[in-house]
């Protein structure tokens, strides 16, 4: 269903930005005993609301058919998100001082990954969940989750029963939700008065700069700023408190969220690094469809190259953002040999689109294809840690993001954070910064700062 006015304002004045063609679902993985001549394609195009400054699809699938009873996500199969979760969940703890008389709730809390440290400590919980497999999992491990989408009605029912919650937790969500003001609506009747909510989202900014158009697919109908948070959550009585970037991801931005006014220097030194790079107008995002067609050439050129010198090619992380990156190739049928994925779930099952098998991550070393091409980029340095045997007999990876570059088997790897530049904040760094989110005795995550000094 094509949307006709603004998700959030409701305002008529959407421009389009940016426009992918028709994909399928991100997610929707198939057998190969499906028919997959039957496949759904939707259209993938980004708009922005020049009334609120709010980035979003301008298509609406079904939830239903993105988050499928088999929904094939599960957060702890990832050390670097496992360790991430570990430090917010002992940050807030001691920063609110919560305890066994506190009421932690988490949104799209999958298979407890997060909730799981709350728990530990004693502290009552509570997860949030539509989907069946990562929600059931999450119950066998004593964290109690309700399989269901949140909403002002489900907020009103629990409140009702007495579960107001002193912190509320939304990691990677408040981008998939069609209907966002009844969600924060949500947010704003089960959080108790002086309670806090804490979101963690991908930040549009880093998807802008850094051309991360692969984070673009149909479950994440927004693409956010704080231009386009601030004015939705005070539409509901709340206020973004603080903010503070993140590496993660590519790139996010974690934002504290109460009942009551009141913005950090942290928040407001972010805010108006948004007003001057201009993210609050449409003219900011004009050359952002020029550069991903170019990075898309550029990406298909080097990989086709490699092909045609006789190279065997394979790819690795059958995540969302990867079907939108392989999709977006327009490659033949079976230019991959195949994707590696760490997820067993996936293992048999074929990506959407390219129909490409997926298997486990051992079959790198096994197989030992000429060059991989590493979808999931975004945990760059954790994949090159796990494939060291695989590098070690030759095997060479593609970062594609923010421009493709080969790194060789021999190539020392150093953690870098991404650094951005208001001064060129269209220009592309001259290497592709890697995050290093596993270390060699273990996984481990940064701390990052509040805020980029500007």
């Amino acid at each position: 269903m094509q949307i006709t006015e603004c998700r959030s304002c409701r305002s008529p004045s959407l421009r389009i930005i940016l426009d992918l063609g028709c994909h399928p679902a991100s997610n929707a993985l198939l057998s190969p005993t499906d028919d997959l001549s039957q496949e759904s394609r939707y259209p993938l195009q980004v708009a922005f609301c020049e009334d609120c400054a709010m980035l979003q699809l301008t298509e609406t699938v079904p939830p239903e058919i993105l988050y499928q009873r088999d929904f094939p996500y599960y957060s702890s199969s990832s050390p670097a998100l496992l360790q991430h979760a570990a430090d917010i969940a002992e940050r807030v703890i001691r920063e609110r001082q919560i305890g066994p008389d506190s009421l932690v709730v988490e949104i799209a809390s999958n298979d407890g990954y997060l909730l799981h440290n709350f728990v530990m400590r004693g502290i009552p919980c509570l997860g949030v969940d539509p989907a069946d497999g990562p929600a059931e999992r999450a119950r066998q491990s004593g964290i109690p989750t309700l399989t269901d989408f949140f909403s002002f009605q489900l907020a009103d029912r629990l409140v009702a029963e007495g579960r107001e919650a002193d912190v509320m937790i939304a990691n990677n969500v408040l981008a998939h939700i069609h209907d966002i003001n009844d969600f924060v609506a949500g947010f704003a009747r089960m959080l108790a008065p002086g309670g806090v909510a804490v979101f963690e989202i991908a930040y549009a900014v880093d998807m802008i700069q850094k051309c991360e158009f692969d984070t673009i697919y149909h479950e994440h109908h927004f693409y956010h700023t704080l231009h386009g948070l601030l004015p939705l959550f005070m539409r509901h009585g709340l206020h973004i408190n603080d903010a503070e970037r993140l590496s993660i991801h590519g790139g996010s931005l974690r934002i504290w969220v109460s009942h009551q006014t009141g913005r950090s220097a942290g928040l407001r030194e972010l805010v108006a690094m948004e007003r001057d790079l201009g993210v609050h107008r449409a003219s900011w995002y004009e050359d952002f469809s020029q550069r991903v067609s170019n990075l898309r050439l550029s990406l298909s050129s080097l990989l086709r190259a490699e092909k045609n010198k006789g190279r065997r090619i394979a790819a690795y992380g059958a995540a969302a953002k990867g079907s939108t990156l392989v999709n977006s190739l327009d490659l033949e049928p079976g230019f991959f040999e195949f994707v590696a994925d760490a997820n067993a779930y996936k293992h048999g099952k074929l990506t959407p689109g390219q129909h490409i098998p997926i298997v486990h991550p051992d079959h790198l070393l096994e197989s030992k294809p000429d060059l991989v091409l590493l979808l999931a980029w975004n945990f760059a340095g954790e994949v090159l840690h796990q494939q060291a045997a695989y590098r070690a007999a030759g095997g060479r990876f593609v970062i594609p993001i923010p421009r493709p570059r080969i790194i060789e088997p021999d190539e020392v790897i150093h953690e870098k954070r991404f650094a951005l530049d208001p001064q060129a904040p269209q220009r592309m760094p001259a290497e592709p910064e890697i995050e290093m989110l596993a270390s060699a005795r273990g996984s481990t995550v940064p701390t990052a700062p509040r805020a980029v000094s500007l």
